[in-house]
């Protein structure tokens, strides 16, 4: 797939721009804070319908404006997509493919797909079980168009069951609300097991992948494990022992959720283990171990929504070359090759050869405008 045209109306630091991408590889030039990043994070918003940056649609808006919008034409196979997004100040948000207004987000997902990598993601291996877990439901978007509806039912149960668990005040329970926990628990289960089978799933298809790429990085000195450790543990895979595992804990923690007013149990709690050579990356991994390990994960999801999808992705690099040695440079630009079309945000053209500046469209990005220096 390639990424033909990106129109930004209002959206961030942009009044309007328009970029025509003409090469398999495009390097954003600039100082901080000029619109680097915003340009990406609008092609990783028509890929996922999130950002990295976890931003309310309103904070997307440029100041002072009520409404923004990115609009995309896309190649893919298939031919020539048209897509958009409209961001309110107030409001819901709306998307459109080819003109045509969508009812339901989802119908949107899986049209253009991104892998994005910035600094940031250095926060996978050090950070909170929450970004890892953020990590993998935005890669099973791209994979499964319909785990986003999976995740916001899983979330809004979520919420209307600690809302009455923390109406309840750790009192004890008559017998009329025991009941209605009850349902609350079998839609909580339901739901939730769905999440965590699909989780899994991607992990064991991302985990070989990425292992093997962390290999050749690191010259075969070590070996990357990833594993799935879910809040729930569970030895049936079939959705029968996946959702007896979540009762059967549910029940044990059942004191605690009333004590405490929330749930205690479930995939909101998950973590996702980041292991080198037996020892997690998180406690003892070195700054250098893990920048390779996040590459590894980046470049292993490259592989898999290839394989699933059956076309390359776009690959969005966020002033991420300054993170990297020379040699992991090396292996990410090596590994892209003209294979992906690569849109790379930097501060300055030191990083790359000039084979790599002579195959490469060049754009200064100046306080939200955008020039060719070619």
């Amino acid at each position: 797939m390639f990424l033909k045209t990106l129109h930004l109306k209002q959206f961030r630091n942009y009044q309007e721009q328009r970029v025509d991408f003409v090469a398999p590889k495009t390097i954003l030039v600039g100082n901080n804070a000029q619109g680097k990043s915003n340009l990406l994070e609008a092609v990783e918003l028509l890929a996922t319908l999130r950002s990295h940056r976890l931003a309310r649609d309103r904070d997307l808006v440029k100041e002072g404006e009520a409404f923004g919008q990115i609009h995309a034409t896309l190649e893919r196979q298939t031919g020539i997509i048209d897509l958009s997004v409209t961001l309110r100040r107030q409001g819901r948000r709306t998307v459109a493919l080819n003109s045509e207004q969508l009812r339901r987000q989802l119908d949107f997902l899986g049209v253009l797909n991104a892998v994005e990598f910035s600094s940031l993601d250095l926060e996978l291996v050090r950070g909170a079980p929450e970004q890892r877990r953020h990590w993998v439901d935005t890669l099973l978007i791209q994979l499964e168009p319909v785990y986003v509806h999976i995740w916001q039912q899983y979330n809004q149960v979520l919420r209307q069951r600690n809302a009455f668990l923390k109406s309840r005040g750790g009192f004890p329970m008559p017998v009329q609300e025991k009941e209605e926990l009850a349902a609350w628990d079998a839609q909580l289960v339901t739901i939730g097991s769905r999440v965590v089978r699909r989780r899994a799933r991607a992990i064991e298809r991302l985990a070989p992948l990425a292992a093997e790429w962390h290999a050749s990085i690191s010259d075969r000195a070590e070996v990357l494990q990833i594993r799935y450790a879910p809040n729930v543990p569970f030895t049936e895979t079939h959705p029968e022992g996946v959702q007896q595992a979540f009762l059967d804990k549910i029940e044990q923690r059942a004191i605690a959720e009333q004590h405490q007013g929330t749930t205690l149990v479930g995939p909101h709690r998950d973590e996702i283990e980041l292991i080198i050579n037996q020892t997690p990356a998180k406690q003892y991994g070195s700054q250098g171990q893990q920048r390779t390990l996040v590459l590894a994960l980046k470049l292993a999801e490259l592989k898999l929504i290839e394989a699933v999808v059956g076309e390359p992705p776009l690959l969005l690099l966020d002033d991420v070359l300054a993170e990297l040695d020379l040699n992991r440079q090396n292996q990410l630009l090596e590994a892209i090759q003209d294979r992906f079309q690569t849109l790379i945000a930097t501060t300055h053209l030191a990083a790359f050869d000039s084979q790599w500046l002579q195959a490469s469209q060049i754009l200064s990005v100046n306080a939200g405008q955008i020039f060719s220096d070619q």
